[in-house]
């Protein structure tokens, strides 16, 4: 039976970084503030000119191709999450494709916003294991600097999300001590509206609860508009008391579920790395599934939320400083907007 297995791993961040105390310039906050309600000491934002959601992919890439120990032209599928494409449209996938120079394959563009990666991740081990592909590159890769209000009426969103890649190479394995053993997937759109970017897009360009998109909609009415602009309805909203709520369950929910799905208990973990949400919650996860601090991975503290990116960026600077070895039973979780949630059980 294949299964597929990380076979290479890379990550990249900007070289720009934000501290808590850069951002006093343009909001009314504090590093006391933002440490005690996110743990976020610092983040990195891209450079303004030319550094794209896609070209910090292409870096990560670069990085988990060859330690693959493969060439671009050798990928022959790729499967791209963001919620921060260069475009509203293509995607990044293809992006990837042209920038590397690889073959004409196919890529998959995923919208999953914080599972983005764990879903790309689950997405690609199916093609793995039906041995339609055999080196998939997964990528998870986020701008979130070009997007955010930078005022006191946009701090709560703004202080937490910083800019970032990371890639994996998957690859098959008939290695039964090897690769990944489950993925579990999962959603609830009821409060899609407590953590969502509303404009630009195609319902009827109204800034509220869905009940208030379903009346009032005329030909016609525009994409993007400078009313939108003038009323701070292009930037991300998010209830963040209802959010931690509904992660500090659906979290250690579906942890469990992949540990029980293999036999196994939260003892046996080696390695947990959750998206990079909140400390705070990843430290109410910690606490509920009784997990040591080693096998926890947070990096949130330097990076703040990477939304897909922030599970592979962890994930491999856990493997780069050595936390991360032969054998081990590491666990991948995410929960966010959607809401959606999942994770994935692979041993190293």
């Amino acid at each position: 039976m294949l299964r597929s297995k990380i076979a290479g791993i890379g990550m990249y961040v900007p070289k720009n970084v934000v501290t808590n105390q850069d951002l006093t310039q343009y909001m009314e906050t504090s590093d006391e503030w933002i440490r005690e309600r996110t743990g976020i000491t610092q983040r990195r934002y891209a450079d303004r000119q030319g550094e794209t959601t896609t070209t910090m992919g292409v870096e990560a890439a670069k990085i988990a191709i060859e330690r693959a120990g493969i060439t671009p032209q050798d990928i022959d599928f790729i499967v791209f999450a963001t919620l921060s494409p260069d475009y509203y449209f293509p995607g990044c996938g293809v992006l990837v494709q042209r920038a590397m120079k690889m073959k004409e394959i196919g890529a998959l563009d995923i919208r999953n916003q914080c599972s983005g990666f764990v879903y790309a991740l689950s997405v690609a081990d199916q093609f793995i294991k039906t041995g339609m592909y055999k080196n998939i590159l997964v990528i998870g890769s986020e701008k979130h600097s070009f997007g955010l209000d930078f005022s006191t009426r946009g701090r709560n969103v703004a202080v937490i999300f910083g800019d970032g890649a990371g890639a994996v190479v998957l690859q098959p394995t008939e290695n039964s001590n090897q690769g990944i053993l489950s993925t579990h997937l999962h959603s609830d759109g009821e409060s899609a509206e407590l953590l969502a970017m509303y404009n630009p897009g195609t319902h009827a360009n109204h800034w509220g609860h869905y009940a208030d998109f379903k009346e009032g909609a005329t030909i016609g009415e525009q994409f993007m508009s400078h009313e939108m602009i003038d009323k701070a309805q292009n930037f991300p909203y998010m209830d963040g008391p209802a959010v931690f709520k509904k992660a500090v369950v659906k979290f250690p929910e579906v942890i469990n579920e992949a540990l029980q799905a293999n036999g196994l208990k939260a003892s046996d973990i080696n390695m947990l790395i959750p998206h990079q949400a909140n400390l705070r919650i990843a430290q109410f996860v910690q606490q509920q599934l009784q997990l040591a601090d080693h096998q926890v991975y947070n990096n949130i503290q330097q990076y703040g939320n990477t939304t897909a990116a922030s599970v592979p960026i962890a994930l491999c600077e856990a493997w780069e400083k050595g936390k991360i070895k032969a054998g081990d039973l590491v666990c991948l979780a995410a929960f966010g907007s959607g809401f959606t949630w999942a994770s994935a059980l692979l041993r190293w």
